[in-house]
């Protein structure tokens, strides 16, 4: 991982989680249930023009975005020991 993709990764992080919260905070304002692709859809909404997509692995950036929203929801991403 080079400097500029790290710190795209800590960034789109830091984006999914305020997304993770705001929502999870709407859900219990309006006992509306939302899913991931509404966390995504979030995520997406706040990205400058020209944010970064990744470049390998063939996905896209809503299926990275969707599975660091799971990893946050679940809690995974704070194990000591994750991947």
């Amino acid at each position: 991982m080079t400097a500029d993709s790290g710190f795209l990764a800590r960034d789109l992080i830091a984006r999914t989680e305020r997304a993770v919260e705001a929502i999870a905070r709407l859900a219990v304002d309006t006992r509306i249930t939302f899913t991931v692709d509404d966390v995504v859809d979030m995520v997406e909404g706040g990205l400058p023009v020209g944010y970064a997509a990744p470049t390998a692995g063939g996905l896209t950036r809503r299926d990275v975005i969707a599975q660091m929203a799971q990893r946050i929801l679940s809690g995974e991403l704070y194990e000591e020991n994750s991947p």
